[in-house]
């Protein structure tokens, strides 16, 4: 499994990865699942995901269904934990001193969830539960393996039903 990030589009990110890391030359016909969750029909042995915020763009590829979100860090409205987290969520991340940075690392692991089960946002934010993780720091929760990442100004996660060790660092291309 590989992850790629850089500035620009998605999309030809994820063209560049397939062809430097698996010799696509071509990138491989899209479908949406009946959840949207694009997929590459002839390719079924590759799964991917993007996410992009903010001029960013990260991209996942494995064997195993995967999801992945990038998020700019950036203030928003004061109170918005109280409708994205659990009680306990919200505890975890005030003890953390319920900062910007702590605040989007919970909200990509959620949102890296759902889109590696396919479901999207189609509940609450505060039902869908994830693993308390800190940048760097790796769990399975609910038979699924995740990662959360940090750089300046940005936070990232992984969810994949994929075993094993995750990749440790993102790959930031020019």
């Amino acid at each position: 499994m590989v992850l790629w990030m850089a500035e620009g589009d998605a999309h030809a990110l994820l063209g560049t990865l397939l062809e430097r890391e698996y010799g696509l030359a071509e990138r491989p016909s899209l479908a949406r699942d009946e959840n949207g969750k694009p997929f590459f029909p002839d390719r079924p042995d590759l799964c991917f995901n993007l996410s992009h915020s903010g001029g960013l763009a990260l991209c996942g590829v494995g064997a195993a269904p995967l999801g992945v979100d990038l998020e700019r860090v950036r203030p928003r409205r004061a109170g918005l934990e109280n409708f994205v987290f659990s009680p306990a969520e919200r505890a975890w991340f005030q003890q953390l001193g319920g900062d910007w940075g702590g605040f989007y690392t919970l909200w990509t692991l959620k949102e890296a969830k759902v889109k590696c089960l396919g479901t999207g946002l189609r509940q609450a934010p505060r039902t869908i539960s994830v693993p308390l993780l800190r940048p760097g720091e790796e769990g399975v929760w609910e038979g699924l393996a995740f990662r959360a990442y940090a750089g300046d100004g940005w936070r990232a996660a992984l969810c994949t039903r994929a075993p094993g060790p995750l990749p440790e660092d993102i790959v930031k291309i020019s």
